[in-house]
């Protein structure tokens, strides 16, 4: 396999109910993770994009978060709808989606 251009992690972290910090997993991360591997599959990238499911990246009142490496951009309050455009302009584009990208006083 060579080595993948970038690599994604996508936080799926899961708290106990009620948890002070909440989680991406209580904002429909399972939905994120879902359809990010799906496309990933689909568009064969396999040597262009890795994906790696991951725990908590801290934002968790913005989750679902992705952070993209080697830029290291992180995206805040992504939803199943966002995954293509971040694919589509981000991971096959490279040119980052603006309106996802974590403020800069979080990321």
């Amino acid at each position: 396999m060579a080595r993948p251009v970038k690599h994604v992690f996508v936080c799926s972290q899961h708290r106990p109910p009620g948890h002070p910090r909440g989680s991406c997993g209580d904002k429909g991360c399972r939905e994120v993770v879902d359809e990010i591997m799906q496309q990933w599959q689909q568009r064969q990238c396999f040597s262009q994009v890795l994906v790696t499911p991951s725990s908590c990246f801290g934002p968790c009142s913005m989750g679902p978060n992705i952070l993209v490496y080697p830029e290291g951009i992180l995206y805040n309050n992504v939803t199943k709808e966002d995954v293509s455009t971040i694919f589509d302009e981000h991971l096959l584009g490279d040119k980052p989606v603006e309106r996802l990208k974590a403020p800069a006083d979080i990321w």
